[in-house]
């Protein structure tokens, strides 16, 4: 039996997705507690290794296995913290969350008042359609030709979400064109800049860094013809947990936040 699970992690508490000796990964937890609950399974696989830093509210695993119990989201949830397992599902013997995923959503929160939203706005739509990443993603030997489909700007608060859509991402991609739309709301780049990165014309000195990983979260994995129906009992889980959480670091930041207007 083959079984998809989607879930939300907070990567602020993992060295990253994939397993590493002697640190806190999520792959690491999720096996630990797969083990500990004496599921046995094999080809254990993920649509999207993310990065130190980096949270998922919608991140798809699958395994194989006979144990029916790994249907049931929470024989997991009670085993797990930072993780929450929202929905488990049968799918094809072949999949792969990776290479089955029609689409991936990505969403970034950028401190937003000093940043001329306009600005912002006009630089993303230059991202739309195919180009040439690699001034905009952490390069290892791959095709750097990628295509975003969708990109959207909004603010909310004194944050500026940015959304991007696309079937595949480089390494830092999303982080690095975040940075780049920072850099154009702040008045450091301008769109004619962007342009000639996107052609491949750049100087190696002016690679636009990564966005804090802190700042991103993986929304979603979305495929053709399969769905993830939530768990309730996880749900209200994850909601109770990351709301206690939430409280807390919005009192840091505006407690922070006061302390710089002295």
């Amino acid at each position: 039996m083959r079984v998809a699970l989607k879930i939300a992690y907070d990567g602020t508490r993992f060295h990253g997705f994939q397993r590493q000796p002697n640190v806190r990964t999520v792959e690491g937890e999720i096996i630990k507690a797969l083990n500990d609950a004496g599921i046995e399974f094999t080809d254990f696989k993920s649509a999207s290794r993310t990065d130190r830093g980096v949270s998922a509210l919608g991140n798809v695993v699958a395994l194989t296995t006979d144990d029916e119990r790994i249907l049931n989201p929470m024989v997991l949830n009670g085993r797990l913290e930072d993780i929450w397992v929202l929905s488990a599902v049968k799918v094809p013997q072949d999949f792969h969350p990776r290479f089955w995923a029609k689409s991936k959503v990505y969403r970034y929160y950028l401190p937003s008042w000093d940043l001329d939203i306009e600005k912002v706005k006009e630089c993303s739509r230059l991202f739309l359609g195919t180009h040439d990443f690699s001034a905009f993603a952490r390069v290892d030997g791959r095709d750097t030709i990628r295509s975003i489909d969708r990109i959207e700007v909004w603010k909310s608060g004194p944050i500026l979400v940015v959304e991007v859509e696309a079937k595949s991402f480089l390494w830092e991609m999303v982080r690095r064109i975040v940075k780049a739309l920072e850099l154009c709301g702040s008045g450091k780049l301008v769109s004619q800049d962007i342009e000639r990165m996107l052609q491949g014309a750049y100087e190696r000195s002016r690679k636009v860094p990564p966005a804090p990983p802190e700042g991103l979260l993986l929304v979603d994995v979305e495929y053709n013809g399969i769905t993830f129906p939530l768990d309730e009992r996880s749900l209200k889980k994850f909601r109770r947990e990351v709301e206690e959480r939430a409280k807390a670091r919005m009192m840091l930041s505006y407690l922070t936040l006061d302390m710089i207007k002295v």
